[in-house]
């Protein structure tokens, strides 16, 4: 692939898919005093909202101005018309309290036969978001190139389903249930229900049918709601043809004892505040006042702080929030000092290192607490691998909230890809090995997990070896453009930047586009 193709494989996806990753704020009003609320999935208005209709000429002009033009095009080129509507569904909340939500509804139409009479259904969810007002059904060109590249695979036949989340756009929920996955799967089934409802209007001829091929994805955060969504549909009998989770905290419980252990994962300061925000509106036990957590300078205010209308840098020039230290540079016990901040993996140890310093997000005791929790009551997966399972019994109510989302108490019976690379600095390479290991003695043979790693090398008759090619070629010229511009690490830190996405983001989705098409 030429260079300057690679280069805008990943300029605009930069933004795209960011990191897994007081009293808190009460949602708004559901219905009036003495109304009962619709069930969720229910759609709340007919016809949906159509936002914007792109013929295939069309869509193809708006993206030779985006600079991420050519990956999508995602191998097959486009072939459909495209109507994109904004759907609203009844759903709930994270204590499992009546909302809505939004979602984007994108149906292909057009006279080539991938375009009409049943189609398949895609379900994405959607990576890390701080604004409130994200809306995945707006496809204005620079501000949500996640959009666009669902409307690609709309293009090439297949009708999307896109929710926002509640929380977010015009939802009445006034949180977000960050990673809480019996909730978030919810959203997303409600979503999918509202949409086959919405078919018979927005698209014509009908389109779908309950049985028609299901297909989920997603990235970072969106990785985590995908598989646990299939989980939730599996274990309802729905039928899911096959799924592809990527970069997913799947392993929750494990990946919350790495990052308390020292090793930090960028954007901690941002996912862990919504996280734990999330987790006490959802069990109501993480703590009696925030300060429990959180430094006395942070504490005020920050359970209804994300997601929010305000840029990050402003939260971060307010100082109402840290951008990276998340820990204390000070060991909260002398045992500790090892690993304030970790040293290994060494190629992770700057990533590491900026998690922690002066003004803290965590204070140091909470830090003390779940470290303390971690040694008597292990994960099964890390750092020792046992029965590579959860840990059975934290006492630390975080640790057990963690426990509860985590991804290891379930076996897939469809196809499913993971995607991902094995220095992604935000969301560890370890949550696919946890899972894979946790399924291996587990999964029935008919599941066919896949698991790629975009960041290694290619072997003989590797139907991955072109996607790992480019992925490395893209590596290498971010490195290259940083030193160009005066980087004295050999674009080390560059690398680190741009490798969750845009690198292994749009890498993952040209192998995800493969993965489907061939079930």
């Amino acid at each position: 692939m030429p260079a300057r193709i690679v280069r805008k494989r990943f300029a605009a996806v930069a933004v795209l898919l960011s990191v897994v990753c007081g009293a808190v704020a009460p949602s708004n009003a559901q219905s009036s005093p003495g109304t009962r609320a619709p069930p969720p999935g229910t759609l709340l208005q007919s016809p949906p909202e159509v936002l914007s209709t792109y013929s295939v000429p069309a869509l193809t002009l708006d993206l030779r101005v985006h600079p991420d033009a050519e990956v999508l095009t995602l191998g097959g080129g486009l072939r459909c018309n495209v109507a994109v509507q904004r759907i609203r569904y009844a759903t709930v909340g994270a204590a499992g309290e009546a909302t809505t939500a939004t979602a984007a509804l994108m149906v292909p139409t057009g006279l080539d036969r991938r375009c009409r009479g049943p189609r398949p259904v895609l379900l994405y969810a959607h990576g890390t978001s701080t604004d409130r007002e994200s809306d995945i059904a707006d496809l204005r060109v620079q501000k949500n190139p996640e959009g666009i590249l669902m409307a690609v695979f709309a293009a090439r036949g297949y009708i999307v389903v896109a929710p926002n989340y509640a929380g977010y756009g015009s939802s009445t929920l006034g949180y977000h249930p960050y990673l809480v996955a019996d909730q978030q799967s919810e959203d997303m089934i409600d979503a999918l229900t509202a949409a086959r409802s919405a078919l018979p209007v927005a698209a014509a001829p009908l389109t779908t049918s309950n049985d028609a091929r299901l297909f989920i994805t997603g990235y970072s955060q969106g990785g985590h709601v995908a598989m646990a969504t299939h989980r939730a549909m599996q274990a309802r009998g729905m039928t899911v043809t096959a799924s592809a989770p990527m970069s997913g905290p799947y392993a929750l419980a494990a990946f919350g004892d790495q990052i308390f252990a020292g090793r930090v994962n960028s954007g901690s300061t941002v996912t862990l505040t919504m996280l734990v925000a999330a987790y006490q509106r959802a069990y109501g036990d993480l703590y009696s006042t925030p300060g429990d957590v959180f430094e006395p300078q942070y504490a005020s205010g920050i359970e209804s702080l994300l997601p929010t209308t305000e840029a990050r840098s402003a939260l971060y020039a307010q100082g109402r929030l840290p951008a990276d230290a998340l820990f204390s540079s000070t060991p909260p016990a002398a045992t500790y000092a090892d690993v304030t901040p970790a040293t290994s993996p060494a190629e992770l140890s700057p990533v590491f290192a900026r998690g922690f310093g002066p003004a803290p997000l965590i204070r140091n005791s909470y830090r003390l607490s779940y470290l303390r929790d971690a040694e008597s009551n292990p994960d099964g997966g890390w750092p020792t691998t046992r029965d590579g399972a959860p840990p059975a019994a934290p006492a630390l109510a975080l640790r057990q909230a963690l426990r509860r989302n985590d991804l290891r108490n379930w076996t897939p019976a469809a196809p499913m890809l993971l995607c991902g690379g094995h220095a992604d600095p935000v969301v560890f390479w370890s949550n696919t090995l946890l899972m894979e290991g946790y399924w291996a003695p587990r999964a029935p043979a008919s599941a066919r997990i896949s698991v790629l790693d975009v960041d290694s090398a290619a072997t003989e008759g590797d139907p991955y070896a072109g996607i790992k090619q480019r992925f490395a070629q893209a590596r290498r010229l971010v490195a290259t453009a940083a030193v160009l511009q005066g980087a004295t690490d050999d674009g080390a830190s560059a690398v680190a930047e741009a490798y969750h996405a845009p690198l292994v983001a749009t890498s993952c989705l040209e192998a995800v586009d493969d993965f489907f098409a061939a079930q």
